[in-house]
């Protein structure tokens, strides 16, 4: 059975976005860009919800990206990748489909099929509609040192409370910490 990982990164105040979808607060440095290509080596199909994806869209294939960080932008671009969208008629970043409809029926029956493990990244209404119905098997959240004071909070929409177990942290020298959750 496959798994469905969220991961995200998120600042202290609960937003994994701050106003305008800026991720630029973000710290990206060399262990956690290090650490990104590690994880990306694992095939994991990697999911987003459109905002996410046409972010992630326009810059993963650029030429910027493969000088700026070259393996973590070969194994994005090398990744398949679905994107849930009404509206993304024809993606043109390589290797993607769409899923426009019964999303949470269809990503049930991909944890059912054999293959690989799916990350959800970004995406923060998507995260709360799996999340309410049981489909996240792990959280991995980049916390931040950074307060945005606003943005789009995680989990935005979540209708039910989620009781998670902390699995394991890891602290880079940036300041941010990766904490991995399962739900209880």
């Amino acid at each position: 059975m496959a798994k469905l990982r969220v991961f995200n990164f998120l600042s202290l105040d609960g937003y994994f976005e701050g106003r305008d979808h800026d991720i630029s607060w973000h710290r990206h440095g060399v262990e956690e860009n290090e650490f990104a290509a590690q994880r990306l080596r694992f095939k994991s199909v990697l999911h987003f919800g459109r905002v996410t994806y046409e972010l992630m869209a326009r810059y993963w294939p650029t030429p910027q990206a493969l000088e700026n960080d070259p393996a973590v932008a070969q194994a994005m671009n090398r990744a398949d990748k679905i994107v849930f969208s009404r509206t993304v008629q024809n993606p043109t970043w390589s290797k993607t489909r769409v899923l426009a409809d019964n999303i949470a029926e269809q990503i049930r029956q991909m944890k059912q099929a054999p293959g690989h493990d799916m990350t959800l990244l970004g995406s923060g209404s998507v995260v709360a509609q799996f999340a309410d119905q049981g489909l996240i098997d792990e959280y991995q959240i980049m916390l931040d040192p950074v307060l945005l004071g606003e943005g789009t909070p995680f989990c935005k929409g979540l209708r039910h409370r989620l009781d998670l177990k902390l699995t394991a942290t890891r602290v880079f020298s940036s300041g941010t910490v990766l904490l991995s959750y399962q739900p209880r």
